[in-house]
């Protein structure tokens, strides 16, 4: 009897237990219904829908002509729901067939059988985001949004368009460096220094994620347009930076050189009209745009720095050009090293403008150490007084810092005076070197580089780029005076007497400098590695251009600056002058010119009418049609615009009226969008010509 009610006891505890389990499991569902149902269920929306960002379009970058440098180009994905939700078995079959046809014809990669096969396959699995296509061009789209099911759109026929911006540079490695590119999410050069400008406003898309863990747009209502990014109008000049790049790369090529670079600049505003870097490539056997020599690359200058060394004993009133110097026999010896000649013969005793003609270092260093030999910072604080011991604050990242040590810093030696008057133991990017040389050629007032002129939004500028000055006096003018003296000595009888010319004067100095690499000293196991340079301007007696070139590591028994430099140099400089680019520029140029506006593209007699409204003087010498405005002063003359029969021309920058009238009479026909000047356009300018096509512009 005992046991039985034992038994009943525990039965009645088990059923108590399991009752109040169930009561509660009844109880934390009603909660989670009624009580948490709204944040579960936002919980659960939160990992199956979500908002996308869409990127908006970067802006364009252009010359200083307006022609396009970087632009992004719309490439479309397509893809398709095929679940019966969207799309009937009726309405699917009834167009599969002649939608698979219009794909292959479109894109010519599979026959309208395989076509058939992947979509009727795609649909019975109930892919819900089909891919079809990836890399769609703009005109395929459109042809493709006439097909069956696609023209349905996306609720009845599952189209569904994904819209991807690729960035092109239309003039391809021209100044890509500076011009920039992304890598791995880091934006170089023009790209990254401007970034915030030329991203813009991302948009947001409504998406859900489907099967496979693909996400897919639901709803096209919901988004939020993107606002694309403002474009840049740099200082780069495409028949300047081709002259220059392809002068460069020939005698890289020659000399088997393993990088060098180019730069070109406005003397009197900054304003860099070309910039090439060239590095060899071992992989591809060719020279690429893989890194900004000109603004990163720090290292010792060699003879340019002489030019400074001098103007530093000049400004202190220690020596005359006209004061004589004993070169002795082309060596000398300090303390414990031995200074050399380059033709270890030396020249006797000569006057010191002399010794810089003829790029004497025993000369030039005798000068400069019997001057300051006794308070040899008194030396270095000249040359900071130059602003040769300071960054130039470019927008460009990356600038490599000068080396400029003070009297009794670590590393100061008996022997670093006189080495530094050569060129030795400081340390300048070219860019550094040519902004000093700039600033001769300006009469003393030193320039900070200027790669941007203008930042637009839908053609109009929100802001513009004023030349910046960075010092207004380097040296006094007497200095400046003889300095210019002295570059143009180099030329007309010195180490650069070489590229001399009748046509017009140059002013410049040669440079050759044993460099070190890193831990591997002055030598290699091949050799010394010798830097070629030179820096200059001209035309001398009214400066337009300033230059330097750069040549690291030519092989062979030439490798002095006057050899192999300095011809870069002079073809650059020949090519300007042929091609009538030495229009001098004048110093109030920007005060006068933002009262016109400035035309890329337009009709002659049009733009004549308007300037003439403007009392602008015009320089009528051409009777082209079409032209851009050449603004100088307060003269506008106008440059012819060419347009190659058979070839897309470009017409970035026209009217509505005038781009029609080009476009039709090429042959084209015109579809367009919006209002005021034309800022893309659908297909690339050069591009031939195929009867009938459509081309799409926007305007802006």
């Amino acid at each position: 009897m005992e046991l039985k009610s034992d038994i009943l006891w525990r039965m009645r505890l088990v059923y108590f237990i399991m009752a109040l389990m169930g009561g509660l499991i009844i109880a934390r569902v009603v909660h989670i219904q009624f009580v948490e149902g709204d944040h579960w269920r936002e919980q659960a929306r939160s990992t199956t829908i979500r908002y996308q960002n869409i990127d908006a379009a970067r802006g364009d970058i252009y010359a200083d002509d307006g022609r396009l440098l970087a632009t992004s180009l719309p490439v479309y994905e397509i893809r398709m729901d095929l679940s019966t939700k969207v799309t009937s078995d009726e309405v699917f079959y009834n167009g599969v067939d002649r939608l698979a046809e219009g794909l292959s014809s479109t894109f010519g990669d599979r026959s309208a059988a395989r076509y058939r096969s992947d979509l009727v396959n795609a649909r019975r699995n109930q892919e819900r985001f089909y891919l079809v296509k990836r890399s769609v061009s703009y005109d395929q789209l459109q042809r493709l949004k006439d097909l069956p099911l696609f023209k349905l759109g996306r609720n009845r026929g599952g189209f569904i368009v994904v819209e991807h911006n690729r960035r092109v540079m239309p003039y391809q490695t021209l100044a890509a460096r500076t011009i920039g590119y992304e890598r791995e999410g880091v934006y170089v050069g023009l790209e990254g220094a401007y970034r915030d400008h030329l991203e813009g406003i991302q948009g947001k898309r409504l998406v859900q994620r489907i099967s496979g863990g693909s996400w897919m747009p639901i709803n096209d209502q919901n988004e939020i347009q993107p606002k694309n990014g403002r474009d840049l109008i740099t200082t780069i000049n495409v028949r300047i930076q081709d002259i220059t790049e392809k002068a460069l790369l020939r005698q890289l090529q020659h000399f088997n050189a393993d990088f060098g670079t180019a730069v070109v600049m406005e003397v009197s505003t900054g304003r860099v009209k070309a910039i090439s870097n060239l590095l060899f490539n071992p992989g591809t056997g060719s020279y690429e745009e893989t890194y900004n020599i000109a603004i990163g690359r720090s290292s010792e200058p060699g003879s340019t720095f002489k030019l400074p060394a001098l103007m530093a004993a000049l400004e202190d009133n220690r020596v005359r050009l006209e004061d004589t110097v004993d070169t002795k026999n082309g060596q000398i010896a300090y303390y414990d090293r031995i200074m050399r000649d380059a033709n270890n013969i030396g020249h006797g005793r000569i006057s010191i403008m002399e010794a810089f003609e003829l790029s004497s270092n025993v000369g030039v260093s005798q000068v400069v150490y019997n001057a300051y030999r006794d308070d040899p910072q008194r030396f270095v604080n000249r040359l900071k007084q130059m602003n040769l011991d300071r960054p130039l604050g470019l927008e460009i990242s990356g600038e490599g810092q000068p080396v400029m040590r003070d009297a009794g810093d670590q590393g100061w030696s008996n022997v670093s005076l006189p080495w530094m008057s050569i060129g030795y133991e400081v340390s300048l990017t070219p860019m550094q070197t040519l902004a000093f040389y700039n600033a001769v050629a300006n009469n003393g007032r030193m320039m900070k580089p200027l790669f941007v002129s203008e930042i637009r939004q839908s053609g109009q500028t929100v802001h513009r780029f004023t030349p910046e000055v960075i010092d207004r006096a380097i040296a006094s003018p007497s200095t400046i005076r003889m300095a210019r003296e002295m570059l143009q000595g180099a030329v007309e009888n010195g180490t650069a007497k070489g590229i001399r010319t009748e046509a017009y004067p140059i002013a410049g100095k040669t440079g050759t400098a044993q460099v070190a690499e890193n831990a591997r000293g002055y030598r290699t196991g091949t050799g010394p590695n010798y830097q070629a340079s030179f820096a200059g301007y001209f035309p001398a007696d009214n400066p337009v251009y300033s230059c330097i070139v750069l040549i690291h590591n030519p092989r062979g028994y030439i490798y002095t600056g006057s050899q192999v430099a300095a011809p870069v140099f002079r073809e650059i400089a020949d090519k300007l002058f042929a091609a009538q680019l030495f229009t001098p520029v004048y110093d109030h140029q920007e005060e006068i010119v933002s009262y016109f506006p400035g035309f890329r593209n337009a009709y002659l007699e049009d733009m004549k009418t308007i300037f003439r409204g403007l009392n602008a003087r015009l320089n009528e010498n051409t009777d082209a049609s079409f032209c851009s405005a050449v603004i100088r002063s307060d003269t506008v003359g106008f440059a012819e615009r060419t347009f190659i029969e058979n070839l897309v021309p470009e017409v970035v920058g026209m009217g509505l009226r005038d781009a029609i009238y080009v476009l039709e009479n090429s042959g084209l026909r015109v579809r367009f969008t919006g209002r005021g000047t034309v800022s893309r356009q659908s297909i690339p300018p050069g591009t031939r010509i195929q009867p009938d096509r459509i081309i799409y512009i926007e305007l802006s």
